[in-house]
């Protein structure tokens, strides 16, 4: 069977698609499963400002320059590894009151008063 490169890109496309969904539904269960609504909202908190620690350094990593490095130009498995160990740093950096950004207690703070 021969498939052409926009048949191939679709096919891409929908399986990134599921795997965004499938991870937003894994961040959801997570922050559903954290108990009653006060947990619920602390959370969701972590998880903002662990989204936002990633982003942070996947845009901080797309300014290095890439010329002569130990891994070349551009490779796909890097570029997947990356994108993992980037999701868990900003994970283990929003999760630590040691090394969190401070982000989630002021929307913690902010939002609990709405919270029951």
């Amino acid at each position: 069977m021969n498939f052409s490169t926009p048949t191939i890109d679709l096919i891409k496309h929908d399986l990134n698609t599921a795997q965004t969904v499938n991870a937003d539904q894994v961040l959801y269960n997570r922050i559903k499963e954290s108990g009653d609504s006060k947990a619920q909202l602390r959370k969701a908190a972590e998880e903002f400002e662990s989204i936002f620690i990633t982003k942070m350094l996947q845009k901080m990593d797309s300014t290095v320059d890439r010329s002569n490095s130990l891994f070349g130009e551009k490779s796909p498995y890097v570029d997947t590894f990356k994108s993992i160990v980037f999701q868990q740093m900003g994970h283990d950096l929003a999760s630590n009151p040691r090394t969190s950004f401070g982000f989630a207690d002021q929307i913690y703070r902010q939002m609990e008063k709405y919270v029951q």
